[in-house]
């Protein structure tokens, strides 16, 4: 069994300082396996909000991975945007944009998908590279481990909002995904938190695959929604894997636990098998 961590979107720069502190805490108490962070861990891009995020990773007791968010490039400072867009990234958070982790039971894969160089470079985008390395690596794990593919754009939209913008080249890294026999796809960027199936939304896809999207952790940016973190739980792998999510929510003093969603592959398919609204704010 392997749990994950999976936290997105904390926006040093614009954070609630009290979040922050219980995020830290709540992880070093749920001790999760990996914690997997899917980009905009600045504002602005700044190094004084690189600098925060840095400390704020140094203090996580369990291994983690990292991408960037669109937020994680210059935006009022065109040149640097264009130049070294990551230069301020690269030196307090990581070198790597395309990291990989692996162990006995889990493979992860994460891809950068922020472009720099698109007019509007809040929305993301994955390259044909890309694609064949995450296949490559994906597939080369084999199918005795569990594989995880996440990025900060998201491939799945919100329930509510079916026309929701996606990360450019959606389709062709889903055949892609498809191939490489990926279990589970994580993203940020919206705020908001949800799960399902991706073949809920991509009709011509023929993998069944799970996607759970995280709120914002940390940002006072809220959209509805309280700041929050997937706690994942992963059993198993193939025909008799079970995934649940539990979305731990900031609840004015700390994170609690909130919507649990236990999804069981039956054949070839996820299907949600149970899911419980847990703790309400007023608990």
């Amino acid at each position: 069994m392997r749990t994950v961590a999976h936290i997105s979107d904390l926006h040093f720069g614009r954070i609630d300082p009290r979040v922050v502190e219980a995020l830290a805490e709540d992880l070093a108490e749920q001790k999760p396996s990996l914690a997997i962070i899917s980009g905009d861990l600045t504002q602005r891009a700044r190094r004084n909000q690189f600098r925060e995020a840095r400390a704020f990773l140094d203090r996580l007791p369990m291994p983690y991975m990292v991408i960037p968010g669109n937020h994680d490039i210059p935006n009022f400072n065109i040149l640097g945007r264009f130049t070294d867009p990551y230069r301020n990234y690269k030196r307090y958070i990581s070198e790597d944009l395309c990291p990989i982790h692996q162990d006995d039971e889990l493979v992860a894969v994460g891809i950068n998908t922020v472009r720099s160089w698109i007019l509007d470079f809040a929305e993301g985008r994955i390259n044909r590279a890309q694609m064949k390395r995450m296949q490559e690596v994906l597939h080369a794990a084999g199918p005795d481990r569990f594989k995880i593919f996440f990025t900060h754009h998201p491939f799945l939209p919100p329930p509510d909002a079916p026309e929701t913008r996606l990360v450019g080249r959606a389709r062709e890294a889903l055949r892609r995904l498809e191939e490489a026999g990926v279990d589970l796809m994580l993203a940020g960027h919206l705020h908001r938190a949800y799960s399902g199936d991706i073949m809920s939304h991509h009709t011509k896809v023929a993998r069944s695959i799970l996607v759970a999207q995280a709120s914002t952790a940390t940002s006072t940016r809220l959209r509805n929604e309280p700041n929050a973190y997937n706690f994942i739980t992963i059993e198993g792998t193939g025909e008799d894997a079970r995934v649940t999510f539990l979305v731990r929510s900031w609840e004015g003093a700390r994170f609690t636990p909130g919507l649990k969603s236990q999804y069981v592959k039956r054949g070839h398919r996820w299907e949600l098998q149970a899911q419980d609204p847990g703790l309400s704010p007023a608990s």
